[in-house]
């Protein structure tokens, strides 16, 4: 009889955590399976349809056959058109090749392609605080180290030039940098992004620059992106995708630019985990990228919902003095202070579950992103969802306070 085999994780994912913003979703979306009436503010997603000209592109893409593998690093025409749209922020004397790009099955998979490629056992990684919760467990997979750089709650938590300087170490092998940032929705401005990236071409550190929230801004334009004020990419890999500007969370179509040895290595690496991004998806992005006018309008119409929901929020959270939220500049997230003296120093943990049990909120504890006073909702819902959902948790923290 053979012996019984209990299963113990491997060395390389027994560190792993669950994305807490998957968790917090599935939560949610088991309680309204038993009946509750939540409002889930915890996903990352905007709530709109994938704009209609896309999906048209998609469905003529599949008539015409684009049902096959792909190149590895994807289409030409799509990875033409990455390198043709970075090149209208790019001006350096090397323009940026369709080479140079590798699109994947969105830019989580471009990040950890970057992460994987990069960064190794001895390596530190620079990780502004709050982060994304994934690019921790992204950087530990690679084995290399996470040095968190908290940044300063009233620049919005935005790190500087100089506090990367003073933790950095000579086993400081990279930045990881994303701007509007999730979870704050601070926008790093031009003259930030490139004392940042000055310091780190000095220092010889690699820069995986997250943009994929770049065009959700509401300064007018899009937020500046590394291409728009680095002085050289020879360091640089950027990352976008189609997600969060387009509505195509579903999709699953990023992209990483790096420098031609780098794309060379992500592509090995792609090759052997996932090969090539769905063939339709892709040409679903090419459209995105390549109807210009009808992708300005599309997103156009989402920023300013977007805003206008942001605008009822925060005036609505305004009427508690007490509560500290920070104003964002991008992306679609309120990042907010949980009322002092909960469950001491998880206070954004007891707040976030008290909001579910109590008022039928979903949001996600700070904790995910090592900031765990806070709590961090978002506002890619309906606004009438939105409005409700801020009295909630206004009237939350007043119970509380």
């Amino acid at each position: 009889m053979s012996p019984e085999l209990r299963f113990q994780p491997s060395a390389n994912i027994a560190q792993l955590k669950e994305s807490a913003t998957i968790a917090v979703s599935t939560k949610a979306k088991a309680l309204r399976a038993e009946g509750r009436q939540i409002i889930d503010l915890g996903a990352g997603e905007p709530d709109f349809d994938t704009p209609e000209f896309i999906r048209r592109a998609a469905q003529r893409a599949i008539d015409a056959g684009a049902t096959r593998y792909t190149l590895t690093e994807g289409i030409l025409p799509l990875r033409e058109a990455i390198a043709a749209e970075a090149n209208r922020h790019w001006t350096g004397a090397d323009p940026v090749k369709a080479a140079e790009v590798v699109v994947s099955t969105g830019s989580k998979q471009s990040l950890f392609n970057a992460c994987f490629s990069l960064f190794g056992p001895g390596d530190e990684v620079l990780v502004p605080v709050p982060s994304w919760t994934s690019y921790f467990e992204m950087v530990e997979l690679a084995r290399a180290t996470v040095v968190p750089v908290l940044g300063d709650p009233a620049r919005g938590f935005k790190v500087t030039a100089a506090s990367l300087a003073q933790v950095a170490t000579p086993r400081t092998r990279g930045l990881m940098l994303n701007s509007p940032v999730n979870p704050t929705g601070s926008v790093y401005d031009a003259a930030e992004l490139r004392a940042i990236l000055d310091l780190a071409s000095q220092r010889g550190w690699w820069v995986l620059s997250d943009e994929i929230y770049q065009r959700i801004a509401y300064g007018g334009a899009p937020a500046p992106g590394a291409l728009d004020v680095a002085a050289s990419r020879h360091n640089l890999i950027v990352i976008n995708g189609v997600a969060k500007a387009y509505a195509m969370t579903g999709w699953r179509i990023g992209w990483t630019i790096s420098p031609a040895p780098v794309a060379k290595a992500m592509n090995a690496l792609q090759s052997h985990t996932t090969s090539n991004a769905a063939a339709v998806s892709q040409h679903a992005a090419l459209a995105a990228l390549t109807q210009v006018a009808e992708a300005d309008a599309a997103i156009a119409a989402m920023v300013a919902q977007f805003r206008a929901r942001r605008d009822a929020a925060l005036a609505i959270l305004g009427e508690e003095p007490r509560l500290k939220v920070l104003a964002p500049d991008g992306a679609f997230y309120l990042y907010m202070r949980a009322p002092l003296g909960l469950a001491g120093g998880e206070a954004g943990t007891a707040f976030a579950s008290y909001l579910l049990e109590n008022h039928n909120v979903a949001a996600v504890p700070g904790s995910a992103f090592l900031t765990p006073d806070w709590i961090r909702t978002s506002y890619a819902a309906e606004q009438s969802q939105v409005e409700d959902a801020m009295r909630r948790i206004v009237a939350a923290f007043r119970e509380l306070s």
